[in-house]
This record gives C-alpha cells, structure tokens and sequence, in this order.
C-alpha cells in the first residue's frame, strides 16, 4: 500500500494506492478518501482509475470510492491475459475480497458500465446495485463481420490514439486540449488523470493502453452476447444517467430516448435519467456531471 497525494486548484486529495492480487500478478487500485461505505468504480475503455477524481470530490468522503486500473491499462498495464470484460468482473470481485467487503454498489463509465452490468449478473451476490454512466446498454453496432471495421467506425479515435508518440507532455496535454469533448472544459485537476496513462520517455511518449487488451473489450462490448445481455437481465436495482452530447461534443449523444427505446430496455428495471449539458467525458471529469453521478451513487 501507498499513498498518493493530488494537488489541483489548492485543492489536495490523498489517494490510497493498492495492489490488489488478481490472476497474473496485481491489480491496480485507487481508493479516495472517505468514511463511508465501498463503492467499486469502472472506467471507461482507454481511461485509468483517477478519471473518479472529480465524482470523488464531489463525494466529499461520504462513500469510500474505490477504483481499479483495469487490466492491460496505467498502472495494470502489465498484467497478462486473458482480457475481456467478464476478466474486469472477477478482477472487480478480486478488490472486494482483498478490501473484506461482501457487497457492494458498482459504478461504471462507457465501457464501464458493461463491466458493471457484467459484474452483477455473474456475481449477484457480490453486487448490491449497478449505477451505468453513459454506457452499459448496447446500441446497434454496423453491419458487417470485420471486427476491425466495426472497431474503427464505433472508437476509432480512441483506438487511433494508442500508437501515437509525443515529443514531450506538454504536447500530450495539448493533444487533450484541442479534444473537442475536453478542451473547452479544461481544469487543471484533470491533468493527472491524463498523465496517468503516459509512459515513456520523451521524444517517444505513448498511451499506456495494451492495444491487445483494448480490443478484447471492445469486440465483447460491441458483440459478446453476455455482455449484451447484461444489462437485461441482472437482478439488482440499475439506474442509468445519459449524457446530452456524445463522445466529439457532438449535439447528437450515445443515447436518446429513441434509442433506448430501440435497445428494449425495461423501464421498470432500469431507472433512466437524462443528464443535460454535459457530453460523454464531461459526466465525469466536469463539475455539474460530476454532481449528476454522485447524487446516484447510493
């Protein structure tokens, strides 16, 4: 166990950083500040633990919100296969043994909101209720059986972004800065969550994102039945919070309520709730998004 400390705005929050032991070796875990009850977080595809700084804040230590590196990302980028989410829902049971905790609520972001889903359907009696954060509900994907194709049209700038080098951090900050999605919302207190996912050294700066491990999950998010299904079929309460706009800010988001309806969601299993003026990474990482999770986090 370590403590890291982050600094932001005058604002500084000590974080527990744990290894949690996992098949292959140790998971990588944050735990924030707080003396309440645990609350596992998920991150989305290619993030990494501290994109909860903003919800843990807004928390204000009224839960004790605990988050993994995914496995194959920062700092479990080293952790070995087999990837897949049903490996981040084990891996997410894992952190609840190691912690001593029989239950507990699970929340996730983008990709891991599947996880979430993933992890109360496979483990009903480890998950207490599942929070989705723009994500977790599969929408139709494009027609077609090469899965690179779909990849490239559903994240492709995601993925594009994991074999690019940077000269220095600073242009790696700047490449966030001119996100359509991040930069009109810069704060400084973003940047360790970015910086986390660095490694290297300059000129020859990258993602720390295991290429195989991302696309692992993301055929299972788009394609994998399971995972598909989740989401339908969990026992335990599941709420959903939607973003306004989508993953480039664009006006149109993941979800609407047109395309839920599509998805069939049940809306008498799943609490669904539209959440204005944010777009899909500013749920999370801007102050009234942030707002908007943590008033659900139970």
């Amino acid at each position: 166990m370590a403590a890291a400390v982050m600094r932001s705005e005058g604002h500084v929050m000590d974080i527990e950083e744990l290894e949690v032991p996992v098949p292959g070796g140790h998971l990588a875990t944050c735990r924030f500040p707080g003396a309440g009850r645990t609350v596992l977080a998920v991150h989305g595809i290619t993030a990494n633990a501290l994109a909860w700084s903003q919800v843990a804040r807004t928390l204000a230590g009224r839960v004790s919100l605990v988050a993994p590196d995914l496995r194959g990302r920062a700092d479990s980028r080293d952790l070995p296969g087999p990837y897949g989410l049903a490996a981040h829902a084990d891996d997410l049971v894992a952190v609840l043994d190691f912690l001593g905790v029989d239950r507990a609520p699970v929340v996730g972001h983008s990709m891991g909101g599947f996880v979430a889903a993933l992890a109360a359907l496979r483990h009903p009696d480890r998950v207490e209720s599942v929070l989705l954060v723009d994500g977790g509900v599969a929408l139709r994907v494009p027609e077609g059986d090469d899965i690179d194709a779909i990849l490239d049209a559903v994240i492709g700038p995601a993925l594009r972004r994991l074999s690019m080098d940077f000269a220095s951090t600073g242009d790696y900050l700047d490449f966030w800065r001119r996100h359509p999605a991040i930069g009109p919302w810069w704060r400084p207190d973003i940047e360790p969550y970015l910086l986390r996912d660095l490694i290297g050294e300059p000129p020859r700066l990258r993602s720390s994102c295991v290429l195989p491990a991302i696309r692992a999950d993301a055929t299972d998010t788009l394609l994998d039945r399971d995972t598909i299904d989740a989401v339908h079929k969990v026992s335990c309460p599941v709420t959903l919070l939607y973003a306004q706009r989508g993953m480039l800010n664009e006006d149109q988001g993941l979800y609407d309520e047109r395309r839920l309806d599509e998805t069939g969601v049940d809306r008498g299993r799943v609490d669904v709730h539209h959440v204005p003026d944010v777009n899909h990474y500013t749920i999370l990482l801007e102050p009234a998004g942030a707002q908007a999770v943590a008033a659900h986090i139970p």
